[in-house]
């Protein structure tokens, strides 16, 4: 199968290479001579621009609640709250998870085939800037386990002016791949940037936080520019070198002799490289290695590879989120009659700004949608109730839906999923859905297995929520609460009841239960596949709740107790004893557990990753 690949790379890079030269050598000698003159000119003097982020336009996620400052995105706007101390405070901002442990829990979604291997991108923020200027640098403030960052981008857009132009432009300042520091200390990182042609107020930091581990804290983002445009950007250096303008045979068959080959003195041209030889299956195995822009500029080459690159059957699983900086209502219309049979679509990040309008994503999805079966919408600003309802129509099969972070969908909208009765996973992260709608939710789709609830401040009464899934969702797997602000040891006590199925439960910052009403005992009897727990800064629990989940749930696999004041060293040991599944323990600001003992745990236990961090 490789050298078949080999072959057809070499074959599309010379089709490519033939029919993107529009310059010539006399122009492009006369773009060299341009910039060798505006070398030896006089450069005006330009006075360079340092400024720090004034609003966080847009981000995926963050570890904050939606009502407070705390850990939110919104603290990066502004000068730096922390920098240059070091460790984890409340003054920054953070995301929602690190590490791969989220993506090991069974409510992660699989991922997508064909995502090109140079797109590393988990997260993202937008923030705005005072004055556009052509960027000179790019310096970012981490003041906790710095290296996320993998991608800088820049937009033509002035988020503050009242004439948007027509089109809008992202350009990659610096990209990298995922990394982490040495050490969790607080660092400036500020990596070489490319110049770009337009000057830009609006910076995109895209973010991978998988090979950390803890959570990263990013303090302030300082954009350094010049209002001129620097005269070595005005003029444009060809791509292809002087020495290589040629397109003799020679060069061709020194290529690789894909499109002809010698027999003596005389050429003989194989048209396609024998490809049309190949069994129909094989070239299509060979193309189904190809990223979606790759496949879509092939069909453009022969007749052979354009039967081949449309056909439906390359469109099965279609993600273009990393393509979200081009992705248009053109772009759509130019897929439908190649998604026919599209069954797993991810389009998370794309279409803000006007680039895909709800009528475009529409159309396509009545085009498209009929074998839909997963739908990944994070972040989708473009979404409508029309979108919603548009779905709920068209994608009868429609198993997982992704709505994380559509925080501009109006409250009405969520209505129309209860039309979706066959919803496995449903993902509300983040999003205005209100009581009514989600109880409804729950009353016709009582198939769910994984429901993300976390962040939903539109939600008054949580107990009701925890009463309706206990009756009407007994198969759920997982349930994500995160910060929800009113749920009791009664609305807990009904849940793990009803739920016994349950193997994740995060209730993360849910502060009003209280662990002397032997609620989280209960849970830890009710529920013994459980295998990742969240009681993140619940002040209360305490060392006969751990010994209850030592004694009941031997699969448990994540803890996390961050903040609690009442779990001794001895509680964490037997846990550690009882639990060898255990991979992720946080015992973060546990009053009673000083970072020596954290130590000495992890000599002991050295197959579980545990926590304890720090402020300096």
């Amino acid at each position: 199968m490789f050298p078949m690949l080999t072959l057809l790379s070499m074959f599309y890079y010379i089709c490519l290479r033939r029919r993107s030269r529009s310059g010539t050598r006399s122009e492009t000698l006369g773009s060299r001579r341009a910039v060798e003159l505006g070398q030896r000119s006089a450069l005006p003097v330009t006075v360079e621009v340092e400024q720090y982020g004034k609003e966080v336009l847009d981000f995926s996620s963050h570890y904050g609640s939606e009502n407070s400052m705390s850990y939110t995105m919104w603290n990066l706007a502004g000068v730096p709250n922390v920098y240059p101390s070091s460790g984890d405070f409340t003054q920054t901002a953070v995301f929602r998870t690190y590490g791969g442990w989220w993506t090991q829990c069974v409510s992660s979604a699989l991922p997508f085939r064909r995502t090109p291997p140079n797109f590393h991108g988990q997260d993202f923020l937008e923030l705005a800037f005072e004055e556009p200027v052509y960027p000179t640098a790019v310096e970012v403030l981490e003041t906790y386990h710095p290296g996320a960052i993998v991608k800088i981008l820049a937009c033509s857009l002035n988020p503050f002016s009242q004439n948007p132009p027509a089109d809008v432009r992202w350009e990659v300042l610096w990209a990298g791949k995922p990394n982490k520091a040495v050490t969790p200390q607080a660092r400036q990182f500020s990596p070489s940037i490319r110049q770009i042609s337009f000057a830009t107020n609006l910076l995109r930091l895209e973010v991978n936080c998988s090979l950390l581990e803890y959570y990263t804290e990013l303090d302030a983002v300082i954009l350094r520019g010049v209002r001129e445009r620097p005269i070595l950007a005005l003029y444009k250096i060809p791509v292809i070198d002087i020495n290589d303008l040629s397109d003799s045979e020679e060069e061709i068959s020194d290529a690789g002799g894909l499109c002809c080959r010698s027999g003596g003195e005389n050429r003989q041209n194989l048209g396609n490289g024998f490809f049309d030889r190949l069994p129909y299956e094989l070239i299509q195995l060979i193309v189904s290695h190809l990223p979606v822009p790759d496949l879509c500029r092939l069909a453009q080459s022969c007749k052979l590879f354009h039967k081949h690159c449309c056909d439906p059957l390359q469109y099965i699983q279609l993600s273009l989120q990393p393509y979200w900086a081009r992705l248009t209502d053109a772009s759509l219309c130019h897929l439908q009659s190649r998604c026919t049979l599209l069954q797993r679509l991810n389009m998370s990040w794309t279409g803000n700004r006007g680039a895909v309008t709800a009528s475009g994503f529409c159309s396509f999805m009545k085009a498209c949608g009929v074998s839909l079966v997963c739908l990944e919408l994070s972040c989708c600003h473009f979404l409508t109730e029309a979108c919603l309802e548009v779905i709920a129509q068209t994608c009868p099969c429609l198993q997982e839906l992704n709505l994380a972070s559509c925080d501009r969908l109006q409250p009405q909208a969520f209505n129309h999923i209860t039309k979706l009765a066959n919803l496995r996973r449903l993902v509300l992260y983040r999003t205005k859905v209100e009581q009514s709608a989600l109880l409804s939710i729950l009353t016709f789709c009582p198939e769910l297995r994984h429901l993300n609830l976390g962040s939903c401040v539109m939600i008054e009464d949580y107990d009701v929520v925890a009463s309706m899934l206990s009756a009407r969702c007994r198969s759920l797997r997982s349930l994500d609460l995160w910060r929800c602000r009113n749920l009791s040891e009664r609305g807990l006590a009904e849940l793990v009841s009803g739920c016994r199925l349950l193997e994740e439960l995060d209730l993360g910052w849910c502060s009003t239960i209280q662990s002397s009403t032997g609620c989280f005992k209960h849970l830890a009897r009710s529920l013994p596949r459980l295998r990742k727990l969240f009681l993140t800064a619940n002040r209360t629990v305490c060392d006969s709740d751990l010994e209850e989940l030592a004694a009941n749930c031997s699969a448990l696999e994540h803890l996390d107790i961050l903040g609690t004041r009442m779990v001794s060293p001895a509680s964490l040991r037997k846990l550690l004893q009882c639990c060898p599944r255990l991979k992720l323990l946080d015992v973060s600001f546990c009053s009673q557990v000083d970072s020596r003992f954290a130590q000495e745990l992890s000599g002991l236990f050295p197959n579980v990753s545990i926590k304890k961090s720090f402020t300096q």
